[in-house]
């Protein structure tokens, strides 16, 4: 649905009528830069390419060696910094980041996670990350993460994917990746399988919230605060849908906590195998969050959009990556295959048992198999280079400062830091920037990794606030994508434009609709 309604005329002709029709404006020296009219600033040009804002922005990055800086409209002091420069990622976000936090506008516009990691600085944050990264290095606990992960591709996703290629029927591949993403996410914060996978298929109301409630906060970024904040108050436009969306979202999460309560009451805790093995536990017996219903919903909530996001969106694109260069597929399958070896016998024995011939029996392939399989690694890597899941990260100016590119900011500026510009940006990763090469992750005899640093590649962010769950996201979209590439052919329809929806996690705004084909093997 899209984030525009006729209540928007009302506030966007509030702000041009005063620019007299654009009289007088002023262009920058680059024709291809955005122009800066008077009175209402870069907002023209941003609504004129809502819907193309990504490649916006990136074409005006290029033009200006990787930043430029905008102007809001007169009167509110709106001044953004944008920029895909890595030397001036590694001073926000390692060098300097004291003075660049995200700031108490970011946890407005991102308000139903407002308290959680996701949106606070200083202390706050440094708190929530330790017991995170307590949470996420228990070992039992990323035991039960792995072990689930093996079990929801096995029993969810693969069935799912054997019926629709017996069904030869068209389906929406990116929302069957959410689904997976939704049910990873939610299991170990819940100690609960929502079942989004499950043989019936349920409703995805909760997964339809959370995509709303990731694409108005776009709306937010890019109008002016008041307007969004009265939109707000009035209940219209987007914010009467993220409204709607945020109500069904806490509502989801109350739901589950008290399942879960019921559940270990009616079995007793000691008898509760999951016991400690949801992260809700941590955070309800801790007198920082358990008080507080709003805090701890917003810690919940944070940690199901950090797990379904980066997992579902990153997939979705890597399919569409490797639908669109072969060469990546059969390298990819040509490391799979000495494992798959190893299973034919196994392999043979589930034929048998299902009545299937060998050539199309089902091969499994365990997370633990995951981990010595570099080419597969870099070509996930290269996939969040170009995609990033969430697309660009905002910052805000405590004290003026000069950056590493000479460019100056002054305390209340916005910085707005481009990923997706930055994976197109030469001067950062070359001539063929533009192209999907996993080889460019390798080592010259693609038997290793090679280290790129955190202010290049920054789809974990970087700094003191690296994403902590990094190896468990990389590790459940590998499990998903070995075993779906191994067993599978998969053609995007033809007919099926694929384009970036306008939202802060880079989804596909038509979903990816494909088919799949069981997979004969020699």
């Amino acid at each position: 649905m899209a984030l525009w309604s006729p209540a928007l005329l009302i506030p966007i002709a509030a702000l041009l009528v005063p620019s007299y029709f654009y009289i007088k404006y002023k262009r920058s020296n680059s024709p291809i830069l955005p122009v800066i009219w008077p009175v209402v600033g870069i907002l023209p040009g941003i609504l004129a390419n809502v819907n193309n804002l990504h490649e916006f922005i990136t074409v005006g990055l290029s033009a200006s060696t990787c930043n430029y800086k905008v102007h809001g409209p007169v009167g509110t002091r709106v001044q953004y910094f944008l920029t895909s420069d890595p030397q001036n990622v590694r001073h926000i976000f390692t060098s300097n980041h004291a003075n660049y936090p995200k700031g108490e506008e970011f946890a407005e516009v991102f308000d139903v996670m407002k308290g959680g990691l996701f949106t606070v600085d200083g202390e706050s944050c440094r708190r929530h990350r330790a017991k995170m990264q307590s949470i996420l290095s228990n070992p039992r606990m990323l035991a039960s993460i792995t072990n689930f992960c093996h079990d929801k591709v096995r029993k969810g996703l693969l069935p799912f994917l054997a019926d629709m290629a017996n069904a030869g029927t068209a389906f929406d591949m990116q929302q069957l990746n959410t689904r997976y993403a939704f049910d990873l996410a939610a299991k170990p914060v819940f100690g609960l399988d929502p079942g989004l996978l499950s043989p019936d298929m349920p409703p995805v109301d909760v997964t339809d919230a959370m995509d709303t409630v990731m694409e108005v906060p776009m709306f937010r970024h890019v109008m002016l605060a008041l307007v969004w904040k009265v939109m707000r108050r009035l209940n219209i436009g987007p914010e009467r849908r993220i409204a709607a969306a945020q109500a069904v979202l806490r509502g989801f999460v109350v739901k589950m906590m008290e399942t879960r309560k019921t559940r270990r009451h009616s079995v007793g805790e000691e008898e509760d195998e999951a016991a400690s093995l949801d992260i809700q536990s941590y955070y309800i017996n801790d007198p920082n969050y358990g008080d507080d219903d709003q805090v701890l919903q917003a810690t919940l909530i944070s940690y199901l959009v950090a797990g379904r996001d980066t997992v579902g969106a990153g997939l979705s694109w890597l399919f569409y990556n490797i639908s669109r260069n072969p060469s990546v597929l059969s390298s990819i399958r040509k490391e799979l295959a000495p494992i798959a070896s190893c299973k034919a016998a196994a392999a043979a024995a589930a034929a048998a048992t299902y009545k299937e011939t060998n050539a199309t029996a089902t091969v499994t392939f365990e997370p633990e198999e995951m981990k010595e399989l570099v080419y597969l690694q870099a070509a996930v890597f290269e996939t969040l280079r170009l995609y990033p899941p969430a697309p660009f990260e905002r910052k805000t100016v405590l004290r003026d400062d000069t950056l590493p590119s000479g460019d100056e900011v002054g305390a209340g500026d916005t910085i707005l830091i481009s990923l997706y510009a930055m994976a197109r940006m030469e001067p950062v990763w070359g001539n063929d920037c533009q192209e999907y090469r996993p080889e460019r992750w390798l080592s010259d005899d693609g038997s290793k990794l090679q280290y790129v640093p955190s202010h290049k590649f920054l789809t974990f962010s970087s700094g003191p606030r690296m994403c902590l769950g990094k190896d468990i996201g990389i590790m459940q979209v590998k499990t998903a994508a070995a075993n779906v590439l191994w067993n599978f052919d998969m053609e995007v329809l033809e007919v099926h434009a694929v384009e970036p929806k306008l939202s802060t996690i880079l989804q596909m705004k038509n979903g990816l609709m494909v088919k799949v084909k069981k997979r004969v093997q020699e």
